[in-house]
């Protein structure tokens, strides 16, 4: 099967598919963490390439419900319908199968709800993140291996986030947040 994994820069969702036996390819503006087969570029360039299937993972910063205090201004501003305009694109894209990963958004509410909604710890991670599934012609996750939920950390100003979310300001924080648990990624590639 040939497998589009787009937005995805760390390689995770792709090599989990490739490990499974499938022609995977990520793409990303950014160039991938790790070596495989990847397009550096604008997804638009290769999303007519007769894909079986993609699984998309838009940028969530102008669409994620943990930013809302900037929404004013990136409605004023165009972003966050730029933003929703791209999920659209991803959702219409002509590929039999497709799922659009997001954490919990405004796409709910502008777009459509979710399909299903995961956690890491259904799939063998002690964490909590909160992940969307909008699905085309793909079945729900099943859940691999239910464990624990993980430790909490709780801010200075109270707020309750999960202890792998804490990290200190780094250049690279946004995308070690931002990357997908691997037993997500294996239970992906191994039930689609």
């Amino acid at each position: 099967m040939r497998v589009l994994i787009a937005c995805e820069y760390s390689g995770t969702v792709r090599d989990a598919f490739i490990a499974q036996g499938h022609d995977a390819m990520s793409c990303d503006l950014l160039p991938t963490d790790r070596p495989g087969p990847h397009y550096q570029g604008d997804i638009v360039d290769i999303l007519r390439d007769d894909w079986d299937l993609m699984i998309a993972h838009p940028p969530c910063t102008h669409l994620a419900v943990s930013g809302a205090k900037h929404f004013a201004a990136k409605q004023v501003d165009g972003r966050q319908a730029a933003a929703l305009d791209f999920v659209q694109l991803l959702m219409d894209a002509p590929i039999p199968r497709i799922c659009i990963e997001n954490p919990v958004s405004i796409i709910s509410t502008k777009i459509r709800k979710p399909d299903q909604i995961i956690q890491p710890w259904m799939f063998g991670h002690e964490a909590t993140k909160t992940t969307c599934l909008w699905l085309k012609g793909l079945p729900p996750l099943v859940p691999t291996n239910i464990v624990g939920k993980g430790a909490r950390h709780v801010t200075k100003s109270g707020k309750s986030l999960p202890q792998w979310y804490n990290l200190p300001p780094s250049a690279d924080r946004w995308k070690i947040r931002s990357a997908t648990f691997q037993g997500i990624a294996d239970a992906m590639a191994a039930q689609w």
